[in-house]
């Protein structure tokens, strides 16, 4: 199933979803979206072993857990190991999030959490070892998302 392959119902429960998975029942959002608890249910079910909706995440202020540097690392990967590089590279103690790009030099880029500049030092020095390239750090000072706007049938181009 694609976004094609998405009707209205399936977006305003994925826009549902998104906004706030961790406060919502199935009957709140049947409520919002005019369909039964168990209409939803069922969507909620298929959109999941449809691979579309791959997990449900906490958003978290590692500053104020007591990890003061949020860091993002651009790296370079050869295109024929990039893959299982990106799956090593979470592997990697402090390591939170890896995103495999399509273009480009820098074709990794690596989220890592650390409590002080020896952590992260550490962690780029493991990434190296595994084969991907650190080119760039960037401290992230924060990190703001909000749902796809197509999922929303009040945000209307």
């Amino acid at each position: 199933m694609t976004l094609k392959g998405l009707d209205e119902l399936d977006r305003r429960i994925l826009h549902e979803l998104q906004r706030d998975a961790r406060h919502v029942s199935s009957r709140d959002i049947a409520e919002q979206v005019d369909a039964s608890p168990s209409t939803v249910r069922k969507r909620i079910q298929r959109l999941e072993s449809e691979g579309i909706i791959t997990g449900y995440h906490a958003a978290v202020d590692y500053k104020k857990a007591g990890y003061q540097l949020f860091m993002q690392m651009e790296c370079t990967a050869e295109i024929p190991v990039r893959r299982g590089l990106c799956t090593d590279a979470l592997d990697v103690a402090g390591v939170v999030g890896v995103r495999e790009l399509a273009t480009g030099e820098n074709n990794v880029l690596v989220t890592a959490i650390g409590t002080d500049s020896t952590d992260l030092a550490r962690i780029a020095r493991e990434l190296s070892d595994l084969g991907l390239r650190v080119s760039d750090e960037d401290l992230i000072q924060r990190d703001v998302r909000r749902p796809f706007s197509e999922f929303d049938p009040e945000d209307e181009p």
